[in-house]
C-alpha cells in the first residue's frame, strides 16, 4: 500500500489513532459497538491482522 491518499475514512482514521475502546468511545462520543465497528473497518481496510498493526502502519503513512 502506497504512502498516498489514505483509504481510511476521517472516522476510522480518529479512532484507529486513539487508545482503548471505552476511552475512544467517550472522546468521540461514539458507542463501544461504533467504535469496534470503525476499528474492523480499518483493519480490514490495511489487510492487517489487529488494530495495533493497523494503527502502526497508518502513522507511518502519515494517514493518522
Amino acid at each position: 500500500m502506497s504512502a498516498g491518499d489514505s483509504p481510511l475514512s476521517p472516522r476510522e482514521a480518529d479512532v484507529l489513532a486513539l487508545a482503548p475502546v471505552d476511552e475512544i468511545a467517550q472522546r468521540v462520543s461514539l458507542s463501544r459497538g461504533t467504535v469496534r465497528n470503525y476499528l474492523a473497518a480499518a483493519v480490514a481496510k490495511l489487510g492487517t491482522a489487529n488494530r495495533h498493526e493497523a494503527a502502526r502502519i497508518a502513522a507511518e503513512k502519515g494517514w493518522i
